[in-house]
């Protein structure tokens, strides 16, 4: 088992990945090619960059990586919020989604403070 495989934050955010895809599925197709594939795009580089960011050997390296994790995290927030402004998705789904980019923020805080 990878060392990023361990990590919760990891998982959740895997699980980010999945809600935004099935999500997105219901977007305007002209979309398909805009704000349908850049959300798509940052929730990826979510878990991609923890997992990079663990095969680092140096501190400073591994933190960088988190950082722009969190950066891609900020990008799906701002995302969502067009989407919901939008009409593409529901105050449900969108509080949801917004309450799992919360808890993957402080579950990097905490990576990124230790």
């Amino acid at each position: 088992m990878r060392p990023h495989e361990r990590l919760d934050v990891w998982k959740i955010s895997l699980d980010l990945v999945a809600d935004i895809y099935r999500i997105t599925t219901s977007f305007p197709k002209e979309e398909l090619y805009g704000l349908s594939a850049q959300v798509r795009r940052a929730a990826v580089s979510i878990p991609s960059n923890i997992a990079e960011g663990c095969a680092r050997k140096g501190k400073k390296e591994q933190q960088q990586y988190l950082y722009i994790g969190r950066g891609s995290l900020s990008e799906v927030e701002t995302q969502l919020h067009i989407a919901l402004r939008l009409e593409y998705i529901n105050k449900k789904d969108h509080l949801k989604l917004l309450t799992t980019c919360n808890r993957i923020s402080a579950m990097l805080d905490g990576l990124i403070a230790r």
